[in-house]
C-alpha cells in the first residue's frame, strides 16, 4: 500500500462499517440542524450569541425570515463540503498522493477563470448568478481536458505527470485572471473577487435544488469505484493483477471528480482545501479502505464546511467573512504540515 495510506489497515467488519457510519451521520444530521440556529444578535452596539429554537419554524415568528435565510446556506455548504472532500479522497487514492486535491490540479482555477470571464463578457448581466456558475462548470470541464492530454501518456496516467500539468494549468489560469482583472472596470473587479473568494451569503434554495441530483449522483458513482480505489491506491500494477480495468477506472473516477468540483464551485465559487483537510484526517482515524473512507470523507467534507461558514457569517457579524478564506487559512498550515511529513518518511527511506 502507498505510503500515504498512513491509517490503520484495520479489517472493515460489517459492524465497524454500520457503527462508523452511522456515527458519521448522526454528528452530521446535529451540525445541519443546529447550524441554522445558532447566530450573532445585536442589542444596540452590543453583540450576543443567539439560538433561534424550533418556535422560529413557524411562519408568525419574529426570527422566521432569518431562519430561512440561513437554511439555503446550510444545506448548500453540507452539499458542497461533502462533494469537495469525496472528490478529493478520490483522488488522492487515484494519484497516490496525499496532496492531491482539486486547487493542486488546476481543476478550481480553471472554473475560476471561466467565471471571471463570463463576467467580464457581462454574462452575469444577462443570465445573472446562474450564468456565472454554469460558467464555472464548463471551465471545470474544459480544465479536465486539458490536464488529460498533457498528462496522458499512451493509454497510462501517470500520477506526477498528472499532478504536474494540474499545477501548471492553474498557475496559468490564475495568472490569466489577474490579467482580466487588470483590464476590467472597479465595479467587475469587485465582483470577481467576491465570487473568487467563495461563500453562500446569496445562496437561494432553487440553486440547492439543481445542484443536489448531480452532486449526489456524482458521489455514488465514487462509493460504487471504491474497491477498484482500494486496488489503484496500490499502485497500477497491482490493481490490474487484481482484475480492474486501470484505464477505464482512471478515466471515470478522475471525471466524476471533476464534475463534483465545478459543480461545487458552480454553487459557492472556489472553497478551497476541504478536499486536502477531510480525506487526511479521516484516513488517519479510520482506515484507508475506500468503502467506508469516501462515504466517511462525504459526510466529514459537509460538516467541516458547514461549520466553517457558520463561523465566517458569525464571527464579524454584522459583517461577514467569505467561507472560502476561512477554509484557505485552515487549509495552509494542514498542508504544510503533510508536506512536512512527507519530508521526514522520504529522509527516513533514503538513509535505509
Amino acid at each position: 500500500m502507498s505510503g500515504f495510506l498512513s491509517g490503520r489497515a484495520r479489517r472493515l467488519t460489517a459492524s465497524r462499517y454500520v457503527a462508523t457510519l452511522a456515527t458519521c451521520l448522526a454528528v452530521t444530521g446535529l451540525v445541519v440542524l443546529m447550524a441554522p440556529m445558532i447566530g450573532v444578535g445585536l442589542a444596540g452596539t452590543d453583540r450576543h450569541f443567539e439560538w433561534l429554537g424550533v418556535g422560529a419554524f413557524a411562519s408568525d415568528h419574529p426570527l422566521h425570515g432569518i431562519l430561512w435565510i440561513r437554511i439555503p446556506r446550510v444545506l448548500a455548504s453540507a452539499l458542497v463540503g461533502g462533494a469537495l472532500a469525496g472528490a478529493g479522497c478520490a483522488l488522492q487514492a487515484l494519484l497516490r498522493n496525499p496532496l492531491a486535491e482539486p486547487f493542486t490540479l488546476g481543476i478550481s482555477s480553471g472554473s475560476s477563470l471561466a467565471a471571471v470571464i463570463a463576467i467580464r463578457l457581462g454574462i452575469e448581466g444577462v443570465f445573472g448568478v446562474a450564468g456565472v456558475g454554469g460558467a464555472a462548470l464548463v471551465g471545470a470541464v474544459v480544465t479536465l481536458v486539458l490536464v488529460w492530454r498533457l498528462a496522458v501518456v499512451g493509454s497510462h496516467l501517470p500520477p506526477a505527470t498528472l499532478v504536474l500539468a494540474g499545477v501548471t494549468l492553474s498557475m496559468f489560469c490564475s495568472a490569466t485572471s489577474v490579467l482580466i482583472q487588470y483590464t476590467s472596470d472597479f465595479s467587475e473587479v469587485s465582483r470577481m473577487l467576491r465570487w473568487m473568494m467563495g461563500g453562500f451569503d446569496s445562496i437561494r434554495l432553487s440553486v440547492v435544488g439543481y445542484a443536489a441530483l448531480p452532486i449526489l449522483g456524482g458521489l455514488g458513482v465514487l462509493v460504487i469505484y471504491a474497491r477498484e480505489l482500494n486496488a489503484l491506491a496500490a499502485g497500477p500494477e497491482v490493481a490490474a493483477s487484481l482484475g480492474v480495468n486501470v484505464g477505464r477506472t482512471q478515466i471515470a473516477v478522475f471525471a466524476v471528480a471533476s464534475a463534483l468540483v465545478g459543480a461545487a464551485i458552480a454553487v459557492a465559487g472556489p472553497i478551497g482545501f476541504i478536499g486536502l483537510i477531510v480525506p487526511h484526517a479521516l484516513r488517519a482515524i479510520i482506515g484507508p479502505d475506500h468503502r467506508l473512507l469516501i462515504p466517511a470523507s462525504v459526510l466529514g467534507g459537509a460538516v467541516l464546511l458547514t461549520l466553517c461558514d457558520t463561523l465566517a457569517r458569525t464571527i464579524t457579524f454584522p459583517g461577514q467573512l467569505p467561507t472560502g478564506a476561512l477554509t484557505a487559512a485552515l487549509g495552509g498550515p494542514f498542508f504544510v504540515l503533510i508536506l512536512v511529513g512527507n519530508k521526514r518518511r522520504a529522509a527516513l527511506w533514503g538513509r535505509g
